[in-house]
This record gives structure tokens, sequence and C-alpha cells, in this order.
């Protein structure tokens, strides 16, 4: 009992220090991108001020500077919910700055019970995860990459991140040993504690060469079906 007090407060700590830390990466890609609206005006002027006196070679250059600036801020995929945009979104930009493509189609459907917060902690653990591992792989990059699909499948939200990893990873129960830290272990098993919450499915799947995370949560709507087909099945066996 003791040993588990120990580590549910250890596993406290580390997810409140997780969640400290995605609030930041929001943050500063918000004021990234707050600190480029400021600055349009002066980018227009300065552009304007090149092509004048003919120095085309200076205004592409500049473009491309902004086009680089921009694209560490641009929201590029959309969820339908705002908070899982910004982590999804910060969490792209991190890889692309470290050389990891990443290949993603989301859109949360309708009647999904996960909560913004919990989602946020399903996805920052599982692509810090991924980041992680593909910052490990050696060469020029071409070996890396990132997937994420978040979507429906049949009558249940389905979430999946594949990535690129080293070698085949031990067993430890139903998760997977942590290379990064005594504290960094903790990360899959919150994930999967997240989505025991809501009566959900979580499996982690490791190769030589990749690492798969799936979840399936069953839809509020398709849940409520069953009940009231269960009851219409209890009521029309006592009649």
């Amino acid at each position: 009992m003791l040993f588990r007090k120990q580590i549910d407060r250890r596993v406290e700590a580390y997810q409140s220090e997780l969640l400290q830390k995605y609030c930041d990466e929001v943050e500063l890609m918000y004021t990234k991108m707050r600190g480029w609206r400021h600055d349009y005006h002066n980018h227009i002027q300065a552009l304007q001020a090149s092509m004048a006196q003919g120095n085309y070679d200076e205004v592409n250059a500049y473009l491309r500077a902004l086009n680089n600036d921009l694209t560490t801020v641009d929201t590029t995929v959309k969820t339908g919910r705002i908070m899982v945009d910004a982590i999804l979104n910060g969490k792209m930009n991190i890889a692309a700055q470290n050389g990891i493509p990443v290949n993603a189609k989301a859109n949360i459907p309708d009647g999904t019970p996960v909560s913004d917060v919990d989602l946020c902690v399903i996805l920052g653990n599982l692509l810090d995860n991924a980041i992680e591992e593909n910052k490990r792989l050696d060469g020029d990059g071409d070996a890396r990459f990132i997937r994420v699909y978040i979507g429906q499948k049949n009558t249940q939200f389905y979430l999946s991140v594949t990535n690129a990893a080293g070698k085949k990873q031990a067993h430890h129960g139903c998760l997977f040993g942590s290379q990064k830290g005594a504290d960094h272990g903790f990360g899959l098993a919150r994930v999967d504690s997240v989505v025991k919450k809501y009566d959900g499915w979580f499996s982690a799947d490791s190769e030589d060469g990749g690492f798969t995370a799936e979840i399936l949560v069953p839809l509020a709507e398709a849940a409520e079906e069953t009940e009231v087909t269960e009851n219409t099945d209890e009521s029309a066996e006592k009649q």
C-alpha cells in the first residue's frame, strides 16, 4: 500500500510537471504568433522599400526568412478542439525543428467523451516519446518519421501514433521501459490510466525500426444507443 502511494505521488508530480511543460510550449507558440502579427507592417514596409530600389535578390531572401519564421508558428492541423490543436501543432513544430517529418490527419468526432485536458495528456506523452525516439536515430534523418491519425473507427474514437525507433523495446507488463530516466517511464503508464478512465483500450507495440501506440474509446452516442438497446431487450423479455 505504501509503495503504491509513493508511485501515485510520483505519477502526480510527473504529470503536473508535464502539463506545465505543455502550457509553456503553447504559450511560446502563441507569443511568436503575436510577435509576427505585430511586425507584419514593418515587414511590408521593408519589402516595399527593397522593391522600389530594385533589390529583388534581397526581397527573395527576406521572403524566404519570413516563410521559415512563419512555418514555426503556423497551425497546420485543426482537430476541432482548440487546446488539442495547440498541443498537436506545438509538438509538430518541435519535431520539424529536429528534422523529423510528421504526417498528421486529425479530426475529433462528435461524441468523443475524452476531455481536452486528457487528450492533451495522451498526445503530449505519445508525441514526446515519438520525438525522443526519432532524435536517437543516427544518419541523415531520412529514416525519421512520425505518423498521427485521429478519427473514428466504427463506433469508437480512434487515435494512433507511429514513429521511427531503434531496436525493439522490452515489455514490462503491457508497457515498455524508458531510456529517458526513471520519471519519464510514467509516460505510457499515464496514457494507459487516462484511457481506462473512459473504458477504452490502449495498445503499444514495439518492433525493430518502429513503435506504434493505439487508443480506442467508445463514443458517447454509441454508448447511449447500446444502453437503449439493452433496456429495450430487457423490457421485451419481461413482457
